[in-house]
C-alpha cells in the first residue's frame, strides 16, 4: 500500500470492542480490581480512556479526579466536568496546589526562571519552548519565554542548569497527581488508568513515576490521530474533541509542539508510522507537504528522543532476577 494519510485508518467500532473486552479482562481478571481511577484533564486522551473504561466496566466502576493547580487552565476543569457528566461517572476535585507549595514546586520554578530573568516575580507568567527543527539542523536548545504583568513578552536561551531545575520542579505536578490517584485507588481497591497515546509513549512524553506510572494503559498502541477518531465513535463531547492538545503545565499557554514535538500531532503520527514501517522520507514528504530533507530531520528527532527517554521506560535494575518464569505473582 502506498503511503498516504489513510495509513492510520482503522475499524473504529471493532477497536472499541477489542479494547473494552481487553480492559475488563485486565482489570477484573489480571489485576483483580473492582474498578478504575482516572485523572481527568479535559484533554482528548484522558477523555477517551474514561469513555473506554465506562464501556468496559460501567459508570459505577469508574472514578474520576480533577486535580487543578495554580497554573492549570480553567478550561481544563470545565471540560473534565463536562466529560464526567456525559459519562455519568462519579468525579471529585482535589486541588494539588497546597501539596505543590509545601514541596517547594513553585518556589523552585521561580528560582530557575530568575536565573534567566531576574525581574521575574508576582504576576509574571512563563513557558518553555523549543525552536523548530524542521527548517534547520540547529541543536534543540530550550528557550524560556516570560510575560510581564503588562503583557510584554521576552524570550531567552536557557542554561542547562536552569532548564533542568525548572523541569524537575515542574515534574512535581505529575508525581503529586499520581499520588492522589493511587490514594483513591487503594481505598477503593481500584486500578489506576494511564492515558498516554502511542506518540507520547514512544517519544517519552511523560514523567517517570508521574503520569508514566499506571496499572493499565488502554490507548498506548493508538496514534493520537486514532485517539481523536475513537473519541467521535465513543461520543466524547465535541468541545473536548475541538480542543487543541496542550501541556497545561506552565502558566503561559503552551502547545505540545512548542514544548516537545517537531510537528503538530497529525503529521507527527504519520512520520512515526513511517519510521515504524520503514517508509523512506522521499515518499512521506509530498503527503505532508514537506521536503525530504525536512522529513529526515523529523525522523532523526524521533530516533533522538527514543534514545534520550529510554530511561523513562526502564524498570528498576536488579543484580539478578528475583522472579522466574515459573513463579506466579
Amino acid at each position: 500500500m502506498a503511503f498516504s494519510k489513510d495509513v492510520l485508518a482503522f475499524d473504529r467500532p471493532a477497536e472499541v470492542t477489542r479494547i473494552s473486552t481487553w480492559f475488563k479482562a485486565s482489570v477484573m481478571g489480571t489485576l483483580k480490581k473492582r474498578g478504575v481511577v482516572i485523572g481527568l484533564s479535559g484533554g482528548i486522551d484522558s477523555s477517551v480512556c474514561a469513555a473506554l473504561a465506562v464501556k468496559a466496566l460501567g459508570p459505577d466502576k469508574v472514578f474520576g479526579i480533577f486535580m487543578p493547580e495554580h497554573h492549570s487552565a480553567g478550561e481544563s476543569l470545565e471540560l473534565g466536568q463536562l466529560l464526567a457528566k456525559s459519562l455519568g461517572i462519579q468525579a471529585i476535585t482535589e486541588s494539588i496546589a497546597p501539596a505543590l507549595e509545601g514541596a517547594g514546586c513553585y518556589a523552585r520554578q521561580d528560582e530557575a526562571i530568575r536565573a534567566v530573568f531576574p525581574e521575574y516575580g508576582t504576576g509574571w507568567k512563563s513557558k518553555i519552548t523549543l525552536p523548530s527543527i524542521v527548517d534547520s539542523d540547529r541543536l534543540n536548545v530550550f528557550q524560556l519565554t516570560v510575560q510581564s504583568p503588562t503583557g510584554e513578552l521576552k524570550t531567552a536561551r536557557m542554561p542547562l542548569s536552569s532548564y533542568l531545575q525548572l523541569v524537575a520542579a515542574t515534574n512535581y505536578k505529575q508525581r503529586v497527581r499520581k499520588m492522589v490517584e493511587y490514594y483513591h485507588a487503594d481505598r477503593l481497591n481500584f486500578a489506576v488508568v494511564g492515558t498516554p497515546n502511542r506518540l507520547e509513549y514512544d517519544q517519552g512524553f511523560f514523567v517517570k513515576q508521574g503520569d508514566g506510572t499506571a496499572d493499565i494503559k488502554p490507548i498506548a498502541h493508538l496514534y493520537k490521530t486514532q485517539v481523536y477518531a475513537l473519541a467521535e465513535t465513543l461520543g466524547v463531547p465535541e468541545d473536548i474533541r475541538r480542543r487543541p492538545p496542550t501541556t497545561d503545565t506552565y502558566s503561559l499557554p503552551q502547545t505540545q509542539e512548542e514544548f516537545y514535538f517537531a510537528l503538530p500531532y497529525d503529521r507527527m503520527d504519520l512520520c512515526l508510522w513511517a519510521v515504524n514501517h520503514q517508509v523512506p522520507a522521499a515518499e512521506v514528504a509530498p503527503v505532508l507537504n514537506l521536503s525530504a530533507e525536512q522529513v529526515e530531520r523529523v525522523f532523526k528527532d524521533i530516533a533522538s528522543k527514543r534514545r534520550a527517554t529510554r530511561y523513562g521506560h526502564l524498570p528498576p535494575i536488579l543484580v539478578e532476577p528475583i522472579f522466574h518464569e515459573t513463579h506466579e505473582l
